[in-house]
């Protein structure tokens, strides 16, 4: 593969034109390889923002706290594990976290957080204060049926319905094993006395989600397998 420095030369609705500047050996050698698909990289110029970088630490910090890692084992670990298996193609590249871009921070971000639900990391402060990705966070914890307000074991709460479905509640009179859930406006909540879910049916939607500054999102066909709900027709 032979990687070179292009510049975007036009945007529109399809796509954009990428004009790749070759000497003259490199036109002959890239007519002779026959090249005839690229590998376009689109790389964020904007400079991580001082608010991720709290929250990065932030989130490393509760890891090494809870694995017995020193914070600085901490950030190698994962850095290392973040680029080598979720980056891709050229973006796989040790980065810093003074000076990295706001795209990359902002996946690494949600990255720690995806590992702290997964292996249960206790946490000082709530994960939503913390993620740079709210739906990415809601998303992460409905697929690990944890509360996305406290991390308690949760079941899933409906919170409205898309304007491709019926206009009414599961949970207030519907009927969950055989309503089509794919598309309803969801997000995990723990249930019992006093819980995250009872807390959401006995005021507006609106207000409960504006108290926790987070909200739902629509079921996917994925979710909906993770909970073993019904599906659209294939």
């Amino acid at each position: 593969m032979e990687i070179r420095t292009g510049k975007i030369i036009k945007w529109d609705r399809d796509g954009c034109t990428v004009f790749v500047p070759f000497d003259g050996a490199g036109a002959e050698r890239a007519a002779l390889r026959q090249y005839d698909t690229v590998e376009v990289g689109l790389p964020d110029g904007r400079t991580i923002m001082p608010e991720q970088r709290m929250k990065a630490y932030a989130l490393m910090g509760e890891i090494a706290e809870w694995s017995g890692h020193t914070p600085t084992e901490v950030k190698l670990i994962h850095k290392w594990e973040f680029v080598n298996n979720h980056l891709a193609g050229l973006h796989k590249a040790l980065f810093s976290l003074s000076d990295c871009d706001v795209t990359t921070a902002r996946e690494f971000i949600s990255y720690l957080i995806d590992f702290i639900i997964e292996f249960g990391v206790p946490t000082k402060r709530p994960l939503s204060e913390l993620c740079d990705d709210i739906q990415r966070y809601v998303y992460a914890c409905l697929t690990h049926k944890v509360c996305c307000i406290c991390g308690k074991p949760a079941c899933v709460h409906h919170c409205g319905i898309t304007d491709e479905h019926a206009s009414n509640k599961i949970g207030m009179g519907g009927n969950r094993k055989t309503q089509i859930h794919e598309g309803l406006i969801v997000m995990p909540l723990c249930w019992g006395v006093g819980s995250h879910h009872n807390e959401a049916h006995q005021i507006e939607q609106e207000a409960f989600e504006a108290k926790y500054h987070i909200g739902g999102i629509p079921a996917t066909k994925e979710i909906c397998k993770a909970w073993g709900l019904k599906c659209l027709a294939e």
